[in-house]
């Protein structure tokens, strides 16, 4: 009898998650909530129209394109890292896609749950040319700004830490005070993502004076994150950023979609919603995955527009790239 009652206790926390039916929610308002860096360029930045784009935001739309048919049933907020987590936790938001690195503190002591991986970073130093300094093993006695309530400040930290190298450190709530105290000289050096300081050195009134030293010396693996308790959303989050990996690995673009519908190949027909029926266990329909292939392209297709060549960052794909093409993008199959 006491073996029962703790089986229907069980029973009953495995039905009753915390956060159920975030789709349902979702279906009901017609709009996805996103929160994003409140602006990092190639992840998410306005245009001069005030439109939003970054990989980041192509992210988001790729799941509003998934669960609502439409790229524009979006609602994009700027949050800082502390209040993204924040919304997050509290509803205010239902997925947080803001270059956030995947770290086992995010998830056990926050209890939210990360989607994937959309960009393997690392972190690194962002120095003035004039110094001479060519290596991070250089900057013993210099000041570092950093930005509070990221990784940056523990990761450089520990870097200095040890090698036994004397430095002081100076956080600032906003990665835009950390570029401004730099700009005024209360640092020589800035540690972040490498991915953050290549946007910040283009901010500066003359980037040519400006170095990305070549050490990386953090793993910082930056993807979506959604609240714990309700693994349909996780799971069409996750499938979501698979299908855009998948896409590219098979050829399929935002252009050929519709066309690489009457392919043969098995792998295609199930990514796009020809054979079989895998959106079903997601709450949609076939279609899913086609249409975020649609709206947004696939990852080679949204990395080029945000992060490659056809952006002013230009940073080569590097371990971004396909497992097949020297890289460690690697996405289980639709089957």
């Amino acid at each position: 009898m006491k073996l029962l009652r703790l089986g229907l206790v069980f029973l009953g926390f495995v039905a009753l998650p915390a956060f159920a039916g975030v789709l349902d929610e979702i279906k009901a308002r017609d709009k996805v909530r996103c929160g994003v860096n409140p602006g990092l360029a190639g992840f998410a930045a306005k245009t001069e129209r005030g439109e939003w784009q970054g990989l980041d935001i192509d992210i988001c739309r790729a799941v509003a394109a998934a669960a609502l048919g439409d790229t524009s049933k979006v609602i994009i907020k700027d949050l800082p890292v502390k209040d993204g987590l924040t919304a997050l936790k509290s509803g205010e938001i239902d997925l947080l896609t803001r270059n956030l690195a995947w770290t086992m503190g995010r998830e056990t002591l926050f209890g939210l749950s990360f989607a994937g991986v959309v960009f393997h970073d690392g972190q690194g130093f962002l120095v003035r040319k004039k110094l001479g300094i060519v290596s991070a093993l250089e900057l013993s006695g210099t000041t570092v700004c950093t930005q509070s309530s990221t990784t940056a400040t523990a990761n450089a930290t520990e870097f200095f830490r040890s090698r036994q190298m004397k430095h002081e450190m100076i956080s600032f709530a906003k990665p835009e005070e950390v570029l401004q105290a730099y700009e005024v000289g209360r640092c020589q050096v800035v540690a972040a993502d490498i991915t953050q300081l290549n946007a910040m050195r283009l901010r500066l009134p003359r980037p040519e004076e400006h170095l990305v030293l070549p050490e990386i010396f953090s793993k910082e693996p930056l993807g979506p994150v959604v609240r714990q308790g309700d693994d349909q959303w996780a799971t069409l989050v996750k499938w979501t950023i698979y299908a855009l990996v998948n896409a590219e690995e098979l050829g399929v673009t935002a252009a050929n979609a519709e066309a690489m519908r009457k392919s043969e190949v098995p792998d295609i027909r199930r990514l796009l919603g020809t054979e079989g029926d895998f959106g079903k266990g997601l709450g949609l329909d076939q279609d899913w995955a086609y249409r975020a292939i649609k709206a947004v392209g696939n990852y080679g297709e949204i990395y080029t527009r945000n992060l490659g060549t056809g952006s002013p960052l230009n940073i080569p794909r590097g371990v971004n790239n396909l497992w097949n093409r020297g890289g460690i993008l690697y996405a289980p199959p639709i089957r």
